[in-house]
């Protein structure tokens, strides 16, 4: 094995979007890993039209047999379970991650049933589309993008710097942040967003003066982004939601009394309140783009497909 593969076998368990890209990744970075692929029946045999691992498992057990490195790539409400199932299973030295979008709850469920040896270092790739299933991944989707890891304390730093290394070679850049931190940052950069975004859409099918043709056919460039977000996989967002509850409700509030002061500013036709909010936000925006994290091209350009 040479040092740009990091681990010998990777189990991906979960061949969605996150899982398949991963294994795309590999394949563009050279890695002469073997690539152990689990899924549900139904998106094996999707999995394996397009064909990105080198062996296809409907059990866990031989997929994770002899694995260095163990990704749970399912929603972050079936960890628990699956961590339970592979334990007796995993090898010495192995490392088990993830690519949950919540990490504390991630540490809970999965923490307790990591064997003594084998290493643990959560993950999240901050990467996606709304795009899901084993036909949506390609190895562009991490390049440039954020994977944070949340090691829990006491994990021994060289699996730590490997996995950092492993998904930097997959094209992402690397950070390490505590847990709750985590889960509160992301609750305000993307579970809220969604959470905005799938409410709006819904009040939208709902209002009876407007019919859903209406919103289809005039639909401006603000309420399409909304419905691109709102196509996300919910399964995968009723399970972050579920698992980060506290973050979430807490952003939540503190949005809900931006909100009502805004609602007053317009009623009162406080014009300056809102050219000072709007110009804010608008540096706000700038500066995302000045650190590569936006790009012109439709969707960052994540509507590619693998080998285009």
């Amino acid at each position: 094995m040479s040092e740009t593969d990091f681990y010998g076998k990777v189990a991906l368990i979960g061949l969605g979007l996150i899982g398949s890209s991963m294994a795309h990744a590999m394949r563009r970075a050279g890695m002469k890993t073997h690539i152990a692929g689990y899924a549900r029946p139904a998106t094996l045999e999707r999995a394996k039209t397009v064909g990105f691992c080198d062996s296809w498992h409907g059990d866990l057990t031989s997929c994770v047999e002899n694995a260095d490195l163990i990704v749970l790539a399912t929603p972050v409400g079936t960890f628990g379970e699956i961590a339970g199932n592979i334990a007796p299973y995993l090898k010495s030295g192995a490392t088990v991650s993830d690519v949950g979008s919540v990490k504390a709850a991630v540490i809970r469920d999965v923490g307790p049933f990591v064997p003594k040896g084998v290493h643990f270092v959560p993950a999240h790739p901050i990467a996606g589309t709304e795009q899901s299933g084993p036909e949506a991944g390609f190895a562009e989707l991490f390049d440039g993008r954020w994977c944070l890891l949340t090691p829990p304390p006491g994990t021994d730093q060289a699996a730590v710097e490997r996995l950092s290394g492993y998904w930097q070679a997959l094209g992402s850049n690397v950070d390490t942040m505590e847990a709750k931190r985590h889960d509160l940052v992301l609750a305000i950069t993307s579970h809220l967003p969604h959470l905005i975004a799938y409410n709006i859409v819904g009040t939208a099918d709902d209002l009876e003066t407007v019919t859903q043709n209406d919103v289809i056919k005039y639909s401006a460039g603000g309420f399409r982004d909304f419905t691109r977000i709102a196509a996300s996989d919910p399964t995968m967002w009723r399970d972050i939601f579920l698992n980060n509850r506290e973050a979430v409700l807490e952003m939540l509030g503190r949005f809900s009394e931006d909100l009502s002061a805004l609602q007053r500013a317009i009623r009162w036709g406080d014009g300056e309140t809102l050219y000072n909010l709007f110009a804010r936000t608008r540096a706000i925006r700038r500066s995302i783009i000045d650190a590569g994290q936006d790009s012109d091209a439709p969707n960052f350009g994540r509507n590619k497909k693998p080998g285009e």
